[in-house]
């Protein structure tokens, strides 16, 4: 099976351009080994009891968007996160860290860029978020329509956005189309835009996470030099010997000392910008 999308992967670069058919590749090998099983991230215990339900946030054509909603019982902020999923799609993990981010007191909004659709295994991953990326002005329809979601239909005064792998290139991306509206940005090694006239356009915090043995590391180095130098709001922490995925809710990448340390960060810059 492996040769097969191997050679498949293959034909796929001669039909693409050089920059995105490398994307490609390096996303298939991140994760060829992977399995979505739940790590040790995923199962902290919320800082307060949630509620949570299924919504629909929105609609784009005759697509409807369903995502995952979860919100404290206990503490009640007038902020909100969406939340964006990893390559494997909206699955049960993504709820855990999504209730773990509304026990903080934030209403949470876990999209769904799969539209239904998830992954158990690294092909169908791989072509998952393949489809996304050929997809780009559908994907960024759906995090406006959640951005939409909470502002208009929950009343929700600031809002953050966050994502880890796949759903840390959206964070980037989703912000860039909203820099203005966007009030915190969290990005997990997900691909970024190191164009510094489009990054210029960001007016919110950022924070950024990656390891130095992820092949991402180099893009987080430059993407942290351009926001120096346009004088942002931003950090980007780099982790010595992590590997890529080293936070995810599913996998088996998880290395704890980097995930409780940017979990940690994480926590903190929300509370700073959010709160």
């Amino acid at each position: 099976m492996k040769i097969i999308l191997i050679f498949s992967l293959l034909i796929l670069s001669l039909n693409q351009n050089n920059v995105q058919a490398d994307m490609f590749l390096g996303e298939f090998v991140d994760h060829s080994s992977d399995v979505p099983i739940t790590s040790e991230g995923a199962l902290r215990t919320p800082e307060s009891p949630t509620s949570n339900e299924f919504v629909v946030y929105g609609k784009t054509g005759d697509q409807n968007h369903r995502g995952y909603l979860s919100q404290s019982t206990a503490v009640n902020k007038k902020s909100g996160l969406i939340v964006i999923h990893e390559w494997w799609g909206l699955n049960e993990d993504i709820h855990l860290m999504t209730d773990q981010l509304a026990g903080l007191g934030y209403t949470a909004l876990a999209v769904d860029l799969y539209d239904g659709q998830s992954a158990t295994e690294v092909r169908e991953a791989f072509q998952l978020s393949t489809n996304l990326s050929n997809n780009e002005a559908s994907a960024l329809a759906n995090l406006k329509a959640a951005y939409d979601y909470l502002t208009k239909e929950k009343g929700i005064e600031k809002v953050g956005i966050i994502g880890w792998c796949l759903g840390g290139k959206w964070s980037l991306r989703g912000s860039l189309m909203l820099p203005d509206q966007i009030d915190a940005t969290v990005i997990y090694y997900g691909s970024l835009v190191n164009d510094k006239e489009q990054i210029a356009t960001l007016e919110m915090p950022i924070i950024g996470f990656v390891g130095t043995k992820d092949r991402l590391h180099k893009q987080f180095v430059e993407f942290d030099q351009h926001l120096k130098d346009l004088n942002k709001d931003a950090s980007v922490h780099i982790y010595e010997g992590a590997k890529h995925a080293f936070a995810n809710a599913s996998g088996i990448a998880y290395e704890q000392k980097a995930a409780e340390d940017s979990w940690e960060k994480t926590v903190d810059f929300l509370t700073k910008h959010l709160d």
